[in-house]
């Protein structure tokens, strides 16, 4: 199998154990890389996180190509058939952690933009890779802080393309046009503690806040609309008890999460929770992490640019998707931007034996080309 340079530069990247926050020196290796197409590369470093913005030209428009270098722990790594961080070719698949999520995008994006320069360096507007090694953390001081600092000296952006891996099935099969709003909560009821042979003594917070959280799985928060589907309400923890079968607790708490739609937004989600606390559970507290609004990208130039890619590469039409998780999209979207993500498939992603098929890579760098083509070309 040759070794083409998106290959090259992915397996370059894996090697490099960048777990979140670390980017072990991914970032300094591809601004060296631009520098030598005239990108100029401004690092933004913030607390322990590493961002790099290496912008070519100075006049708008400005298309922005986004991607994180940090990667999830392999997990075990007795599991895996090859060690993770040894990119390892098999059975027509580039295997190793960040395969996928995103260090091949960032690869293609990269030679996708070396290509673009020497054939068009007289470009409009402008270009630029926008890296953090903060995406698959707490997310606070990477695009988020990135967005703060552009916001605050006038800088705008007009297009962002995001390398998360998108695909489903094929490559580019579904683009993201949007992400659901994703707020998540923990909340804790106190009741009073004492034997279960006397429970006229005491309060179970247990009962209470099972109460509290099957009142709000049962609430039908939304039908949903044309992008998005219904609001969803999921319990992803319970912790309760001393551990005797004999002791009623004093106190309980549940960790949730709402993933929602454009119908809702944080405020509303909040008011509806303490209201059906103080119902149920007048004694309790939530603590809420708000990882960002819902954002959707409506028609426009960077989505018929992306459409045009996919089918001229891969010979198909994509699906228009608002599924998934959040991306770092959503720092970018509320400044007005069109935000798309486009990437590999996403099958393996955090899991062991992580993979991309090295095809894929090669086919995702001309896409990626194409966008830039047409929007600062055609």
């Amino acid at each position: 199998m040759s070794t083409s340079p998106t290959l090259a530069l992915a397996c370059e990247l894996i090697r490099r154990a960048s777990v979140t926050p670390d980017d072990a020196g991914c970032q300094a290796h591809l601004a060296d890389r631009l520098a030598t197409r005239g990108f100029r590369a401004e690092t933004m470093r913030f607390d322990d996180v590493d961002n790099l913005l290496a912008r070519r030209g100075t006049e708008g428009p400005l298309l922005v190509l986004l991607g994180h270098t940090d990667v999830v722990p392999p997990g075990p790594l007795a599991e895996w058939t090859s060690p993770p961080f040894e990119p390892t070719l098999r059975d027509g698949y580039l295997y190793g952690r960040g395969a996928a999520d995103m260090k091949g995008s960032i690869a293609a994006m990269v030679t996708a933009l070396e290509r673009f320069i020497d054939r068009h360096p007289e470009h409009d507007g402008s270009v630029a890779l926008l890296i953090t090694s903060d995406e698959e953390g707490p997310s606070v001081n990477g695009i988020r802080r990135v967005m703060e600092t552009l916001g605050q000296r006038g800088e705008r952006i007009d297009w962002c393309l995001v390398g998360e891996p998108s695909s489903a099935d094929r490559l580019g099969d579904t683009v993201r046009i949007g992400r659901r709003g994703s707020l998540s909560g923990t909340i804790v009821v106190r009741g009073i503690q004492g034997h279960v042979a006397y429970p006229h003594l005491a309060r179970n917070p247990v009962h209470d806040l099972t109460r509290l959280l099957a009142k709000l799985a049962d609430t039908v928060w939304d039908e949903g609309n044309e992008h998005f589907p219904p609001t969803s309400f999921q319990v992803s923890n319970i912790t309760a008890g001393t551990g005797a079968d004999n002791v009623i607790p004093g106190h309980a708490e549940a960790v949730f999460n709402f993933r929602y739609s454009t119908r809702h937004d944080r405020d509303s989600l909040v008011a509806a929770v303490e209201a059906v606390g103080r119902e149920i559970a007048p004694d309790h507290h939530v603590e809420w992490r708000h990882s960002g609004e819902p954002f959707l990208t409506r028609p426009g130039r960077l989505i018929d640019a992306v459409i045009d890619a996919v089918e001229s590469v891969a010979d198909h039409r994509p699906e228009l998707s608002t599924g998934g998780g959040t991306s770092d999209g959503r720092f970018v979207a509320p400044t007005g931007a069109e935000v798309v993500e486009l990437g590999p498939v996403n099958a393996t992603i955090h899991s062991i034996d992580e993979r991309v098929l090295v095809a894929d890579l090669d086919c995702l760098s001309e896409m990626y080309e194409r966008i830039v083509t047409q929007l600062l070309i055609d």
